[in-house]
């Protein structure tokens, strides 16, 4: 009787555990149900979604704020993988986020990370046409950055190895085989040529420093020939100088002459007016004589008298 009671006590005791956490899970499901979440569309073009499964989680700055609520394959645009995720209502994704897949090196395990942009930009409400919500840009993790980098690096060296491979071709080892002989002989008809290098080289030296002698002899030739110069124009200049201040005096010299014959004419108009009348006088007088002396009977008796005398009527 004894073991039959202590059965039915953990019987009842097992049942009653059950029973509180079957309530647990349906109360935890219920306040999961009544977290208020926003729906939000990614387009991946190009990166790969391995590991991305529904209910993956989404993470923003590390922290768990949704999940993958469905995804689907869409030729618009682009032949893309159309993923839908539901956000936290908590968390804020504003307008120029992007979203990328950040994959568990380990576990393989994928997630959707969405990265803000740097300023306080308002929040992604805005539907787009013809979609059901609003819009995340595809972005790229720092790993696909890193494997795009060492993928560019790979090209570079593989065209590196056939330029290389085209180099070292048959063709250009044997040109510069034969490069390398003639070098070769060069090098061995400059030895044997020694003397004569250095003889020509002395003889440049030479004809260097007749050069150099030259420059200087021309530089001292430069040098008088501009102090020649310089006198020459001084002496013009004295000249010049000299010839103005002659051309002024001749000029004063020619003004006082030209009054002195103004003057002059205006003197001798004067004195031949008077002679002109002094002349004209004595040729009255003369005229007068004339008449005198052409009647001597009348100069010697006297006027008659039909012929008053001077003075007389």
């Amino acid at each position: 009787m004894e073991a039959d009671a202590r059965y039915t006590l953990v019987g009842a005791i097992v049942l009653v555990a059950g029973a509180l956490l079957v309530l647990a899970l349906l109360w935890i499901a219920g306040k999961a149900d009544d977290i208020d979440y926003r729906h939000y569309t990614v387009y991946f073009r190009g990166q790969s979604m391995d590991g991305l499964d529904v209910d993956s989680a989404v993470k923003m700055r590390g922290i768990r704020v949704g999940m993958v609520s469905d995804f689907d394959f869409v030729s618009k645009p682009d032949d893309a993988v159309k993923v839908l995720i539901r956000v936290s209502e908590q968390a804020p994704v504003r307008q120029g986020a992007v979203a990328y897949v950040k994959r568990n090196v380990v576990t393989g395990l994928a997630t959707i990370e969405i990265a803000n942009p740097p300023d306080h930009a308002p929040f992604l409400t805005e539907v787009p046409k013809g979609e059901d919500y609003p819009v995340i840009a595809e972005g790229s993790s720092e790993l696909d950055k890193v494997a795009s980098a060492v993928s560019k690096m790979a090209e570079n060296g593989a065209q590196v190895l056939d330029k290389m491979n085209d180099l070292l071709s048959d063709q250009n080892r044997a040109k510069f085989a034969s490069t390398l002989a003639n070098l070769e002989q060069i090098s061995a008809h400059m030895v044997s040529s020694r003397e004569s290098l250095e003889a020509a080289v002395q003889g440049i030296r030479d004809a260097s420093d007749e050069f150099r002698f030259a420059g200087a002899s021309i530089t001292q030739a430069a040098t008088r020939a501009e102090g020649s110069i310089v006198d020459v124009g001084q002496n013009a200049q004295l000249a010049l100088k000299e010839a103005a201040q002659a051309l002024e005096s001749m000029q004063r010299e020619a003004l006082l002459i030209s009054e002195k014959l103004q003057a002059l004419s205006d003197t001798g108009m004067l004195e031949l007016g008077a002679m002109s009348r002094d002349m004209r006088t004595a040729a009255d007088a003369v005229t007068v004589a004339g008449q005198k002396l052409s009647n001597p009977k009348a100069l010697l008796l006297g006027p008659g008298k039909q012929q008053p005398g001077p003075g007389e009527r």
